[in-house]
């Protein structure tokens, strides 16, 4: 299999973003977006998912920290397209299960080329720190549509709003992980009955 390494930038009056990632790297994370709970979340997707992961964003966080958020999951979304290719040999389908203490998250993705986000989260706080807990749902609904995957969020569990979150990313990062993984008994195929993706 080709070498699954893409860099993608977005450049707007709102945000200037850098995002390079390695599907098949070893977890290393490098991120300087001025989001610090984004960063500790996406250094969970690196870290579960084994993918290495570098991001240099500069945008408007003198307003809030809409634009940088929604904009890092569009870009994200687009390096994760890149990077993946035509899809063959891949398993396509990835889910997981993340408990941490009382809080447990279940997430399940499809390759699918189709957007599609179904996100079940009911936060039991409007933020964590200063993080709005709503842009979750913008980041991940511009990672799907660039990204170009079916996406399940479910929250089973939990009343501590860090650890609803950090369920999510964990799970995320293992449904990833698993859902681009080489399948050795599908190498070279389109894992399709269409015969493409």
């Amino acid at each position: 299999m080709a070498e699954r390494v893409a860099t993608v930038s977005r450049d707007t009056h709102e945000t200037q973003i850098q995002v390079r990632i390695n599907l098949d790297g070893e977890g290393h994370f490098q991120s300087e977006t001025g989001v610090a709970f984004l960063d500790h979340m996406l250094d969970q997707v690196a870290r579960h998912g084994l993918i290495d992961l570098e991001i240099n964003a500069q945008g408007d966080l003198h307003i809030d920290d809409h634009h940088t958020v929604e904009d890092l999951g569009i870009t994200l979304g687009q390096a994760f397209a890149q990077a993946i290719g035509d899809k063959r040999g891949i398993r396509r389908y990835g889910h997981a299960y993340v408990p941490l203490d009382e809080a447990l998250s279940r997430v399940v993705v499809d390759f699918s080329g189709r957007p599609g986000l179904s996100m079940d989260v009911e936060f039991t706080r409007a933020n964590i720190g200063q993080f709005d807990t709503q842009l979750f749902w913008e980041f991940f609904q511009g990672f799907v549509n660039h990204a170009q995957v079916t996406l399940h969020i479910d929250n089973l569990k939990g009343f501590n709003a860090h650890h609803q979150a950090e369920t999510i990313f964990k799970a995320f990062g293992r449904a990833l992980r698993m859902a681009v993984e080489p399948d050795p008994r599908m190498t070279g195929r389109m894992p399709s009955t269409k015969g493409s993706l």
